[in-house]
């Protein structure tokens, strides 16, 4: 099975990833279709494959393989043969859902199984990943519209929505997701450092994209060239500056994490405050580390610190989620923003999917179009959280009823 998915990959397409898929399926007798994830995360896709029967969209909110999505967990899809459904992740950002199905049924208490399950899926969505840069046949089928160029540049500007690895989960999300101007997020892992940074540039055209997309590109250029936090903050003020033209200009926060010790250390550039949680519970925000906003003027870099403890999330964000308003002109609000992170984190949720729900909470409020940009990251140091996106197990019976309808059932 690996070695058709890895022969039949090297000179595939990218829109050709699932027929490569299907087939890796296939040496095992099994049946695999794959549904990608929208842009707006609502909607699980179905991927063309070569003569099998055509598919519909699935909700992430009502159906199993939605289920499977939000948690990070295979589903079975509860029909007379049994199928199931496995998330698809390149490391711990999420992809979408295989849909697997075999003669015989699928026993995810079978260890053996489990094991094919996983390098199934989890090697296919390291594929998807990997040939994305090459061609637009996969993600075309993830545009619900058209994007604007403002948001083309910038989309292909950012990391991947989430990260992990020993130690950290970071997690991010831009909207909106087709038309977003000039907000930005960037992070970066070099051996214990985590770079941290959330921008907004002025202006919600072209040049603000610009701005920030430079703004971007100046932080990792002073990163990646070996200069320290305050060197990147400097590089981010001058480009700004020289790019603003005296009348456009960037807030944002910059920070650094050392996750052999918890040390955070940031700035904060006329940017709203990040706020730090603790035991699933918004302790304080980091108000510290103030400056001016990027681009009017050169000041020494002044940085605040702050000490996590093990299993803290930082919370950045930008003003487009606070100040998001209803139809009645009522903000959505930090007092909100910081209610449905804490529902969150009782539910136990993941940081990508409690972004998810906070995102579609400001998009919903708003009619589905926002005023502003609105992006938020989430940093987890010191968790065990990261090894959940790597491993695919059994799922009990009892989880589903014999209808394969969802049961309310108690956390394990």
């Amino acid at each position: 099975m690996v070695r058709t998915l890895l022969d039949r990959s090297h000179l595939a397409t990218t829109g050709q990833i699932p027929d490569a898929i299907a087939q890796a399926a296939q040496t095992l007798g099994w049946t695999a279709g794959l549904y990608l994830i929208d842009h707006e995360q609502r909607l699980l896709l179905p991927t063309p494959v070569t003569g099998a029967p055509a598919r519909r969209p699935l909700n992430i909110e009502t159906t199993l393989a939605g289920r499977c999505f939000r948690t990070v967990e295979p589903v079975p899809t509860g029909r007379t043969a049994p199928g199931v459904w496995l998330p698809v992740v390149d490391g711990s950002d999420r992809l979408g859902v295989l849909e697997v199905d075999a003669p015989g049924g699928i026993d995810l208490q079978d260890p053996l199984v489990q094991e094919r399950c996983r390098m199934l899926s989890h090697l296919g969505g390291h594929m998807i990943a990997a040939k994305s840069p090459y061609g637009d046949g996969l993600d075309g089928l993830r545009r619900l519209r058209p994007r604007t160029v403002a948001s083309e540049l910038l989309h292909q500007s950012l990391p991947p929505l989430s990260f992990a690895c020993e130690g950290l989960v970071i997690s991010c999300l831009l909207l909106p997701a087709y038309d977003v101007a000039a907000d930005a997020f960037d992070y970066g892992v070099a051996d214990d450092t985590v770079h941290l940074m959330v921008l907004d540039a002025t202006g919600h055209d072209l040049r603000g994209t610009i701005l920030a997309t430079l703004a971007l590109a100046a932080y990792r250029n002073a990163r990646r060239n070996g200069r320290g936090l305050s060197e990147g903050v400097s590089a981010v003020d001058r480009i700004v500056a020289e790019h603003g033209g005296a009348e456009r200009f960037a807030t944002g926060v910059l920070g650094e994490l050392d996750m052999s010790t918890g040390r955070l250390r940031y700035l904060n550039a006329g940017h709203p405050a990040p706020l730090l949680m603790r035991h699933g519970r918004v302790v304080k925000e980091l108000d510290a580390g103030r400056r001016i906003m990027f681009g009017l003027g050169q000041e020494p870099a002044v940085f605040a610190e702050e000490w996590l403890q093990p299993g803290d999330r930082v919370v950045l964000y930008t003003d487009g989620v606070v100040e998001a308003r209803d139809h009645d002109g009522e903000f959505f609000g930090q007092e909100r923003l910081e209610e449905l992170l804490h529902k969150a984190a009782a539910a136990g949720l993941p940081a990508p999917e409690t972004l998810r729900r906070i995102a579609h909470d400001v998009l919903d409020r708003q009619g589905g179009v926002l005023q502003d940009d609105a992006t938020l990251l989430v940093a987890e140091w010191a968790t065990s959280r990261e090894r959940t996106f790597t491993a695919v197990g059994g799922v009990a019976a009892h989880d589903l009823s014999p209808h394969g309808e969802e049961r309310q059932s108690p956390r394990r």
